[in-house]
C-alpha cells in the first residue's frame, strides 16, 4: 500500500511539474506573450501612432524580450479577465490589476510591483463643498464592473452603477448621469483636473490603499519568472525609471 501511495505521489509530482512548465513553453513556442489589457492611462494606452504604451505596456515588452518573444496586447472586457485567461486567449492580465482576495484566489499572481488607491471623482463644484466621506453615502457611483473600485463601494454598502471601463465611469460623472465615480488614483492623476479632458472633475477622497500585480493561469511558472525579472529590473533602477516617466509609484520589490 505504501508503495502504491508513493508511486501515485511521484506521478502527481511529475504531472504538476509538466503543468508548471506548460505556460512558458507555450509562450516561447508561439514567439509571443499575449497580454490582456484595457485602455487605462498611465498603465496601458495608445500613442498618436496607435501603439500601446504606458508603465505596464513598457515593462511587459521588456519581460517578453527577456523570454525571447514579443508582447502582443489584446483589449479585454475587464469583468471577464479570469475567463479570458483560463480559456487561453491571453497569457496574462497586466493592466493595473489590484491584488484583491478574489484575484489572488483565481490567478497565479506576481509580487506587488506598484502602489495605488481607489479615489472618489466628483464634479469640481461638489468637490469644493464636500468635507468628508460621510457626505458621500447618498450618492450614486459609477464603477468599472469587476474592478477594485466596485468592490470597495459594495463593501461600504453605497449605491453603484457598473459600467464597462473606468473611462466610462468618468463619462457618467461628466454627463451628470452619475453623482460620482470611483477609479484608480493613477488613472485619476492622468485624466482628471486641470490640463486634462475632464477639467470640470476633481479627485478627492482615497477610500483605501492597495497594490498592483500581474496575473497568470493558476499553476503557471510565468509568475515566478516575472518575479525574478521584476526584482532584477528594480535593482537596476529600470522599473523606477519607467515608473517616473508615467507618474507611477513603483513598489519596493524584495527577494
Amino acid at each position: 500500500m505504501k508503495k502504491i501511495v508513493a508511486l501515485l505521489l511521484s506521478v502527481l509530482c511529475l504531472f504538476t511539474a509538466a503543468a508548471l512548465a506548460a505556460d512558458s513553453d507555450t509562450v516561447i513556442g508561439n514567439g509571443k506573450l499575449v497580454v490582456g489589457i484595457t485602455d487605462f492611462a498611465p498603465m496601458d494606452f495608445k500613442d498618436e501612432s496607435g501603439n500601446w504604451i504606458g508603465f505596464d505596456a513598457d515593462v511587459a515588452r521588456l519581460f517578453a524580450a527577456s523570454l525571447g518573444v514579443e508582447a502582443e496586447f489584446v483589449e479585454i472586457d475587464w469583468d471577464n479577465k479570469v475567463l479570458e485567461l483560463n480559456a487561453g486567449s491571453i497569457d496574462c492580465v497586466w493592466n493595473g490589476m489590484t491584488l484583491t482576495d478574489e484575484v489572488l484566489s483565481s490567478m497565479e499572481c506576481s509580487k506587488p510591483y506598484a502602489n495605488n488607491a481607489q479615489v472618489v471623482i466628483l464634479p469640481k463644484e461638489k468637490a469644493e463643498v464636500i468635507e468628508d466621506n460621510s457626505e458621500l453615502t447618498s450618492l450614486t457611483f459609477a464603477v468599472e464592473a469587476g474592478s477594485a473600485g466596485e468592490a470597495v463601494i459594495k463593501e461600504l454598502g453605497w449605491a453603484c452603477t457598473p459600467v464597462k471601463a473606468q473611462s466610462d465611469a468618468l463619462m457618467e460623472v461628466a454627463a451628470g448621469t452619475s453623482d460620482a465615480a470611483v477609479i484608480d488614483a493613477l488613472m485619476a492623476a492622468a485624466m482628471v483636473g486641470e490640463g486634462t479632458g475632464y477639467e470640470n472633475l476633481a479627485y478627492t477622497f482615497a477610500l483605501n490603499s492597495e497594490e498592483y500585480g500581474i496575473g497568470f493561469r493558476k499553476g503557471s511558472d510565468l509568475a515566478e519568472k516575472l518575479n525574478a525579472f521584476l526584482k532584477d529590473a528594480y535593482d537596476k533602477g529600470t522599473l523606477t525609471e519607467i515608473a517616473k516617466k508615467y507618474g507611477v509609484e513603483a513598489a519596493i520589490i524584495a527577494q
